[in-house]
C-alpha cells in the first residue's frame, strides 16, 4: 500500500495545489455568507474527488489480474496518453498566459460567488472536482493507479490518503476561518490576490511536473 500512496500523491498534490478551487474558496470565505457557502464547497469538492477516483479505480481493477503482454502494453499506453494530455494541458494553459502586464482573467462565475446558495457552491465545487479536465485528467491517473492494489482494503485506504491530500488546501482555509474568523481576512486577501497573480505559472508547471511523471510511469510500465 505504501508504494500505491508514494505512486498517488504526486497526483494528490496536483489537485491540492490548483489554484482555482482555492481562489474560490477564499472568495466564499470573504462573501456575506462566508460559513454556509465554503461548507457547501468543501463537501462538494470532497464528493468530486472521491467520485472521480472512485470511478477511475474500479475501472483499472476490471482489467484482466494475469499481466499478460497484452494487458501490460494497455495500461503503459493509457498512462502515456493520460501524461500526453496533461502535457498539452500544459502548453495551453502556459500559452493562454496574461502579457504585457494584462491583469489575470478569472472564470466569470467568480463574480456570482456574492450572491451564491451552499447547494450551488456544492454542485460548482463537485463540477470542479470531478468534470474539470485537469483535475479529471490527474484523478485518472491516480485511479489507474490505485486499480493495482493487491486487496480492496488496501485500495480503499489509499483513496483516503488519497483524498485527504488532494482536498486538503480546500478544508484548510474553511477550518482556519472557522475557528478565528476575525484574524483571517486579510491573511486570505493577500493569499488570494498572490494565487491570482500567479495562477498560470503555477497550474503550467503543476501540469508539466505531473505530465512527465505519469509519462514516466507509463514507459516504466513497458
Amino acid at each position: 500500500m505504501n508504494q500505491l500512496i508514494g505512486d498517488a500523491l504526486p497526483l494528490a498534490l496536483g489537485i491540492a495545489i490548483s489554484p482555482i478551487p482555492v481562489i474560490a474558496t477564499i472568495l466564499m470565505l470573504l462573501s456575506p455568507e462566508a460559513r454556509r457557502t465554503s461548507i457547501g464547497f468543501l463537501l462538494g469538492w470532497t464528493a468530486g474527488i472521491i467520485v472521480a477516483v472512485v470511478v477511475f479505480t474500479l475501472l483499472s481493477s476490471i482489467l484482466p489480474a494475469e499481466q499478460s503482454d497484452a494487458t501490460r502494453i494497455a495500461n503503459a499506453l493509457v498512462k502515456l496518453v493520460l501524461g500526453a494530455l496533461l502535457l498539452l494541458l500544459a502548453v495551453r494553459q502556459w500559452r493562454g498566459r496574461p502579457r504585457g502586464g494584462a491583469e489575470p482573467k478569472l472564470p466569470k462565475w467568480m463574480s456570482a460567488i456574492d450572491t451564491m446558495t451552499a447547494g450551488r457552491a456544492a454542485l460548482l465545487a463537485f463540477a470542479l472536482a470531478a468534470i474539470n479536465p485537469k483535475n479529471l485528467l490527474l484523478a485518472a491517473s491516480a485511479g489507474i493507479l490505485l486499480g493495482q492494489a493487491a486487496s480492496a482494503g488496501a485500495a480503499v485506504a489509499a483513496i483516503a490518503v488519497f483524498v485527504v491530500i488532494a482536498a486538503s488546501t480546500v478544508a484548510a482555509p474553511v477550518v482556519a476561518y472557522l475557528a478565528a474568523s476575525s484574524r483571517m481576512t486579510g491573511v486570505l486577501e493577500s493569499l488570494r490576490a498572490w494565487l491570482v497573480r500567479n495562477n498560470t505559472t503555477i497550474m503550467t508547471i503543476l501540469l508539466l511536473v505531473m505530465g512527465v511523471s505519469v509519462i514516466g510511469k507509463g514507459i516504466a510500465a513497458f
